[in-house]
């Protein structure tokens, strides 16, 4: 039950980090992602990381921290897919030999 619990927060976290990124857009400056913060993507990704952090909060009471902790790494693995699939970024091999490895850890990690 645990790892569906840390699997919701790695969504949750990412999704949270696309709806900032669509959010600010483009802001070139300082003033520009300060006036992003009015954006409902900017209001509804901070929404969504304050539930996070309360189902973090909860998994931190119930789990080991030497298994969840390491486990919240997959979300750089999955930002990295979403970055590939929403915002069409060009991913080269190197990166992706980086998610394999990540997962590849996390699975290590899970093992107990």
């Amino acid at each position: 039950m645990i790892y569906v619990l840390v699997a919701v927060n790695v969504l949750l976290l990412v999704t949270g980090q696309v709806l900032w990124k669509i959010g600010i857009g483009n802001a070139g400056s300082l003033k520009g992602v300060l006036m992003s913060l009015i954006s409902p993507y900017v209001i509804s990704g901070i929404i969504i990381y304050a539930i996070a952090t309360v189902l973090w909060l909860y998994i931190l009471a119930k789990g080991k921290f030497s298994i969840v902790y390491p486990l919240q790494s997959t979300a750089y693995a999955v930002g990295v897919f979403v970055a590939w699939l929403i915002f069409k970024e060009t991913v080269p091999i190197t990166r992706w030999i980086g998610v394999v490895l990540i997962f590849a850890g996390a699975s290590l990690i899970a093992l107990r």
